[in-house]
């Protein structure tokens, strides 16, 4: 999902049969675009609809795609292949299982995926459903509890790196409780909210081997590199509870709910974004210090310090997944932006309860170009107050190799693959 394949697995689909199955693919949607909202000249199918507790996704060269699962019953990884290009999986096999997954990718032969306390891998046979072998631990002894997927990156050089969210809200003596102050220091940010770094290729590694990488991102659950650069990005989770009702402090109902943003952030060594002592204000258009650690919604303070996000989305969306556009399908404007699935939002009560939809984030270098669009919506038609969780939660994201776009659902279990036609 987040790492570009060798050179000689594209090998594997080129020439007319890849221009075969292109237009093949853009010919074969859903009378009614699988129930999605699609710009005009988009068009989709339900590629699988029963992978429940489907997150992160990876399509190898020639098609198959592989899911990261969660569940008792079905976690680790389940592949899917389409064996008659009519854009619909029909054929389904556990490659890995026994565990809880909500990350897969591709990196020098191996299928990695976590599985909360560490980073696993599997040897990957060329054009296989199964595993090559036993599965390898790459990284173990990782903290559980709280925010405990390990989603991650790899880079083209074989570099690791391994969002820990946080355990907590925003680091309260008392976790969610009102009024309960900070805990300063917070030391949940020596071992947890931030990114880590280690090396893909190396055997069980530990905390011990890693680079502290970047710190005060509560919760990174989309993160990748972005292919025109190599550079490391992620989208975090904001925090909860700033009013109203079931809230921690004394902003009203309103203010909780649209506050804080949802941020896109360039993650570089060293960085540092500011939680739990700070958070989005999206009036104020910056980040400014948390009433756990003295903050109004307006003060400043130490956040001036903290390092802002290239570009913010609406409150408790919840990002689950991040790509980059490198595909030749989509028109050229999507090339290089981002891709953005929200799972959507519990908490925006007494608001409408929003998300549920994967937008597009135009990209100029390292900055944003213009403002989100939402791209795909529809998932979720139960929207009103309260806890609602929506019939379709987008989770994941990949790219096939016709530049399709596949979108991942871990509340009905369903996989959608988005084409453009044109029409």
């Amino acid at each position: 999902m987040h790492v570009k394949s060798p050179l000689s697995l594209l090998l594997a689909l080129s020439g007319p049969a890849w221009a075969g199955a292109q237009r093949t693919a853009r010919a074969n949607c859903d009378p009614d675009n699988a129930g999605l909202k699609l710009p005009a000249g988009f068009c989709a199918t339900i590629f699988a609809d029963t992978v429940r507790g489907a997150r992160h996704l990876w399509v190898a060269p020639n098609g198959d795609l592989f899911v990261s699962r969660q569940g008792q019953s079905n976690g680790g990884i389940t592949a899917l292949r389409d064996t008659n290009s009519d854009g619909k999986a029909d054929e389904l096999v556990k490659f890995a299982s026994g565990f809880n997954s909500s990350e897969v990718a591709m990196f020098d032969g191996y299928l990695y995926a976590e599985n909360i306390t560490g980073v696993l891998r599997f040897p990957y046979k060329v054009g296989s459903l199964e595993a090559a072998g036993a599965s390898e631990t790459v990284v173990e002894g990782l903290p559980s509890g709280g925010h405990q997927n390990k989603t991650f990156a790899i880079d083209r050089d074989g570099s690791l790196y391994v969002n820990i969210g946080s355990p907590t809200n925003s680091c309260q003596e008392k976790d969610r409780a009102k009024a309960s102050p900070g805990r300063q220091p917070c030391a949940d940010l020596e071992q947890r909210a931030g990114i880590w770094k280690w090396d893909a290729r190396k055997l069980n590694q530990s905390y011990s081997n890693s680079v502290h990488f970047a710190r005060g991102i509560r919760n990174s659950v989309g993160i990748a590199i972005n292919p025109m650069d190599g550079k490391l990005w992620v989208m975090q989770h904001g925090r909860d509870q700033l009013g109203g009702p079931q809230g921690s402090w004394s902003f009203d109902a309103h203010y909780s709910a649209e506050n804080p943003a949802e941020e896109l952030l360039l993650v570089n060594r060293g960085d540092d974004f500011g939680w739990p002592y700070c958070y989005y204000a999206v009036d104020e258009r910056h980040l400014v210090l948390a009433p756990e650690y003295g903050g109004d919604g307006k003060k400043v303070g130490e956040c001036a310090t903290k390092k802002e996000p290239v570009a913010t989305f609406p409150a408790h969306w919840a990002p689950n997944a991040l790509l980059f556009y490198t595909g030749a399908m989509f028109p050229a404007r999507y090339k290089n932006g981002a891709f953005i699935a929200f799972h959507g939002s519990w908490n925006r009560a007494p608001e409408e309860q929003a998300g549920f939809n994967v937008v597009f984030q135009p990209l100029k270098g390292e900055k944003g170009a213009g403002p989100y669009e939402v791209f795909a919506d529809g998932f979720a038609p139960n929207r009103s107050g309260g806890r609602s969780t929506g019939n379709h939660r987008p989770t994941g994201l990949a790219q096939g190799p016709d530049g399709a776009l596949y979108v991942a659902d871990d509340a009905g279990g369903r996989i959608y693959k988005i084409v453009y036609n044109g029409k």
